[in-house]
């Protein structure tokens, strides 16, 4: 009768369980895993052979079979070894251990049969969990992160000889106290707004972007200060929730991004990916469906400086995700879906020279569009907010006084923000005004007459769609909650509409 030894594999962001069956048979000594591995998967025979004959335990002189079920789906990883080799050794008698089923087994196996860090530690813990086993094996150098889940026991170990001596009984486990750590890592921002001078008209906006989730675009001369308001956003960014922090731990996890293992990421990400990068490389893709940039900006920002230098059709790639908060990569053999609700930051010049609107700018009206282009129309009409950027004169740069600090700048978005987390408590997946459903926009931006005639007088004078349309009330709601007001009014609709620059301006360009 075969072994059955219990494993896991990731699936997107998330595991599964993957049962180790292991068997010896009459005939020509081989070594045969099955089950739709890869090629890492492949290479385990040898590392198995190695590292059992090196703690000077007997390789069976049989024919060896090792069925990785679920057979149906694709496989990677090298984290099977440790479940292989303990079926392995299970199956020829030399290791007795009769409660195999409430053990869970990851972990690389060396030559020296050494244990080594694997990837995606975490969803698999979650997994294990869930499927009611009660007892996880994994590299000590994982145990941080694995110990992220409460309810189940976490073994860390070095070396297999140490697994077989626990399994057996033979040696109690002890773990070392340096592992013990908090569960949290708190770091200082080093990019405060107080650094901002000169720039106090758009500040209301990125506040409002903070506040309410939205997507900006900012566009200005080159030096004008775009980029260093951008990375001073996450400073005033609300703290993430547990929930939020556990998604995005397992995305870094399965991406092998985990930089401490043991530690929630609590901090909201921040990616600023360069504008040659691909559409794999920002969407997601790859032989192994890896995590793009849009996933691991999940729950935090994604910065695009320099937007208009990017490919077209990489930019085109992101406006499905941005809609539905998740991409979809699908494969021959399986689909993994990644979480993708992120706030877009964008930054870029006005014309291809940079200076749009002075006197050292020569671009025509028909250059400027065709600059401006490489962002297409279905692109930009998603980006809720288009700001200019003006530059800052030498009387303002010259003055020492400090600009609103990212403290104070928070409070007012923590403050907008427990608006919006006690009008949406009870809906699933909706927690900033950014995120509204139509349904719920007809419940909670209802318009007097004077906001529908002011709305009405903009979608004459500019053809706006019917997103913007949902756009500007999304945004109204959010200066009104920042005003902490009940209803959005007339004020809230005219600040809304001063967030489409970029449409403004093109209406009065004249092309030849």
């Amino acid at each position: 009768m075969a072994s059955v030894v219990n494993s896991f594999a990731i699936s997107g962001i998330d595991g599964y369980v993957v049962k180790i069956e292991t068997d010896t048979i009459y005939g020509q000594p081989s070594v045969s895993i099955i089950g739709l591995g890869d090629a890492s998967i492949k290479e385990a025979k040898e590392r198995l052979e190695a590292s059992i004959i090196n703690i000077k335990y007997e390789f069976p002189k049989m024919k060896i079979v090792i069925n990785l079920s679920p057979g149906d789906i694709k496989k990677s990883g090298s984290h099977f070894d440790l479940a292989m080799a303990i079926g392995l050794l299970i199956q020829s008698k030399q290791l007795t251990f009769e409660d195999s089923e409430s053990f869970g087994f990851i972990g690389e196996l060396s030559l020296n049969a050494d244990i080594r860090a694997c990837s995606g530690i975490l969803p698999m813990a979650i997994e294990a969990k869930n499927s009611g086993i009660t007892n996880l094996i994994v590299p000590r150098k994982n145990i941080r992160e694995a110990s992220l889940v409460k309810g189940i026991n976490i073994f860390g170990f070095e070396k297999l000889t140490e697994v077989i001596s626990f399994l057996e009984g033979v040696s109690p486990y002890s773990n070392l106290e340096d592992l013990k750590c908090d569960n949290v890592i708190q770091r200082p921002y080093l990019y405060d707004f107080e650094d901002v001078q000169g720039q106090d008209a758009i500040i209301e906006f990125i506040v409002a972007t903070a506040a309410g989730g939205h997507n900006l675009i900012m566009s200005g001369a080159p030096g004008c200060g775009k980029s260093m308001i951008a990375k001073r956003i996450p400073s005033i960014l609300t703290s993430m929730i547990e929930k939020e922090a556990l998604e995005v731990t397992k995305i870094y996890s399965v991406s092998g991004g985990l930089k401490n293992r043991g530690s929630l990421i609590t901090e909201r990400p921040f990616r600023a990916p360069h504008h040659n990068a691909s559409i794999n490389s920002l969407v997601g893709g790859g032989n192994n469906a890896m995590p793009g940039e849009i996933s691991l900006a999940h729950n935090g920002i994604l910065f695009l400086d320099e937007i208009a230098e990017f490919n077209k059709k990489t930019l085109d790639a992101l406006r499905q995700p941005m809609e539905d908060n998740k991409v979809t990569i699908s494969r021959v053999k399986c689909t993994h879906v990644y979480p993708s609700s992120f706030m877009l930051i964008a930054a870029m010049n006005p014309c291809p020279c940079g200076y749009y609107g002075e006197q050292r700018c020569h671009c025509t009206d028909y250059e400027v569009l065709k600059y401006r282009q490489k962002i297409s129309g279905p692109m930009l009409d998603r980006i809720d907010i288009q700001k200019y950027v003006l530059p800052v004169d030498f009387i303002r740069l010259s003055d020492s006084s400090k600009g609103i600090s990212s403290s104070e700048l928070r409070e007012r978005v923590e403050f907008d923000r427990s608006i919006q987390t006690e009008r949406y408590k009870d809906m699933e997946n909706i927690s900033s005004n950014s995120e509204m459903t139509p349904a719920l926009i007809k419940e909670f931006c209802i318009l007097d007459d004077e906001s529908k005639k002011l709305l009405q007088m903009a979608f004459d004078r500019f053809k706006y769609s019917a997103r913007t349309f949902h756009k500007f009330l999304k945004v109204a709601r959010t200066f009104a909650d920042m005003d902490g007001v009940q209803n959005v009014r007339k004020q809230h609709i005219a600040k809304a509409l001063m967030c489409r620059d970029l449409d403004k301006e093109q209406v009065n360009m004249v092309v030849i």
